[in-house]
C-alpha cells in the first residue's frame, strides 16, 4: 500500500439559516456553520487528499434541508468524502416534521459510502489495501426514541466479524460516531460522560482486536483527543462548530521494511466572515455557558461537592471545558481542596507515570500489530 494522506473533519452540524432556532445553552456556533466548512474545505482541496472522513453529526438537527445541502456540496469536492450519521443526524427513528429518519440518512449519502441505502453501515475499499468500515452507533428503544448512548446492535457486530474475515490482509479503518475507549476519566460511568460512549464498547474492542484493527475514527465528544487501549487507538477529533474549530490532515506511511506509522497534524480555523477573531470570541461562548455544567461536575461522583462549596469553585473553571476540547489540556488549580485539586489535575495529558504526554493535535503512532 502506499502512502495515503487523508483528513477528518466531525460534528459539522450545518444549519442553513432559516433551520437555525435561537438557545441559550449551545456550547457550539452553528450559525458559523456553512462559512466554517467552506474554509476548511478551501484548505482542504489544496492538500492533495485521497479521501476524507466525517464521522457523524454533519447536520443540527437532522433537518432534510441541511443533509440535502450538504449532499450538494459534498459531491463538489474533487476527492471521495465518507460518512456515518451520528445523534444529531437521525435524532427520530420516523421522519418529522423537522428531521428525517433512520432509514432515510444512506439515500442522502449514496455518493459517500452507503451505495447500498437499505443498510445503515458499509465497507469499501478506500484505495488498495485500505480498508474503511462504517458503523452505525445509533439505536432506539421500543418507543422510537433514540438512546441516550451509543450501541451497536448484534447484526451489525455478526456483519463486521464477517468483513474483518475477509480483509484479514488490509490495514482496516473504522469510523463511528460515538467514542469507543475513554477520552476522559470515567467517562464510561460517570452521568455526563456516558452518553458519548459505546455502550458495548467491549465488545466491539474485543472483535477489533482478534482482526488486528488498531484504528478507530470517532466524534461527538466535541474534544481534540487520542485514546489508546490494548494496541487499539480511538482518534476523536473535536466538532468544526466548536472551539477550537479543529480538523484533522493525517499522513499514513509504509517504509521498505513494512512498518506503518500515521503522522497526525491538527489545524484550526481562525477566522470567518463575520466572526473575524474567532477563537477567542468561541473560546468566550463556552465560558459564558460553563457554569451549569461545571455544577453538575462539581457535584456529581465521585467529587459530590455540596451546592455552596460547588459554587465558590465554579467560577475558577469557567475555561476547563475549552481547555478539554482543544486537546493536550494541563490542569492544576493549588487552590482547590486537595481532592478535588487532584481529580481536577486527573484530566491532564499525561502519561502513567505522571509525565506530559501531548499527544492529541500533532503526534506520529507506530502501528503495531497488523
Amino acid at each position: 500500500m502506499r502512502n495515503v494522506r487523508f483528513a477528518v473533519a466531525s460534528d459539522l452540524h450545518i444549519g442553513l439559516p432559516h433551520t437555525i432556532s435561537s438557545t441559550s445553552t449551545r456550547f457550539h456556533l452553528v450559525e458559523a456553520s456553512i462559512p466554517l466548512l467552506e474554509v476548511t474545505l478551501d484548505h482542504l482541496q489544496q492538500q492533495e487528499l485521497d479521501f476524507l472522513l466525517l464521522p457523524g453529526d454533519l447536520t443540527q438537527h437532522g433537518e432534510p434541508d441541511n443533509h440535502a445541502w450538504l449532499h450538494t456540496r459534498l459531491s463538489q469536492l474533487p476527492f471521495p468524502v465518507y460518512v456515518v450519521p451520528g445523534n444529531h443526524d437521525v435524532p427520530t427513528l420516523l421522519p418529522g416534521e423537522q428531521s428525517i429518519g433512520v432509514k432515510d440518512f444512506p439515500h442522502y449519502y449514496q455518493q459517500f459510502g452507503y451505495t447500498n441505502p437499505q443498510q445503515l453501515y458499509y465497507t469499501c475499499e478506500v484505495l488498495p489495501g485500505l480498508q474503511l468500515i462504517a458503523l452505525n452507533s445509533n439505536q432506539f428503544d421500543s418507543d422510537c426514541k433514540q438512546l441516550g448512548y451509543g450501541y451497536l446492535d448484534e447484526e451489525q457486530l455478526v456483519w463486521l466479524e464477517q468483513v474483518l474475515a475477509q480483509t484479514q490482509d488490509k490495514l482496516v479503518l473504522v469510523m463511528l460516531h460515538h467514542n469507543v475507549i475513554e477520552h476522559l476519566p470515567g467517562q464510561a460511568t460517570h452521568p455526563l460522560g456516558q452518553r458519548y460512549m459505546l455502550a458495548n464498547a467491549r465488545v466491539l474492542l474485543d472483535i477489533l482486536s482478534s482482526a488486528g484493527a488498531n484504528l478507530i475514527f470517532t466524534g461527538h465528544l466535541h474534544t481534540q483527543d487520542i485514546a489508546y487501549q490494548e494496541g487499539i487507538y480511538d482518534i476523536t477529533t473535536g466538532s468544526l462548530v466548536s472551539y477550537p474549530h479543529p480538523y484533522r490532515i493525517l499522513q499514513l506511511r509504509t517504509d521498505e521494511q513494512g512498518q506503518r506509522t500515521l503522522q497526525i497534524e491538527s489545524h484550526r480555523v481562525e477566522s470567518v466572515p463575520g466572526w473575524e477573531n474567532l477563537p477567542q470570541m468561541s473560546r468566550e461562548w463556552i465560558g459564558d455557558h460553563s457554569y451549569p455544567f461545571m455544577m453538575k461536575l462539581l457535584t456529581s461522583p465521585p467529587l459530590n461537592l455540596p451546592q455552596a462549596e460547588a459554587d465558590k469553585l465554579a467560577p475558577s473553571l469557567r475555561y476547563f471545558w475549552a481547555q478539554i476540547a482543544a486537546g493536550d489540556a494541563w490542569f492544576d488549580y493549588p487552590d482547590f481542596p486537595a481532592p478535588v485539586r487532584r481529580h481536577f489535575q486527573s484530566f491532564s495529558a499525561l502519561t502513567s507515570d505522571g509525565k506530559p504526554a501531548f499527544i492529541d493535535n500533532h503526534v506520529s503512532l507506530l502501528l503495531v500489530g497488523e
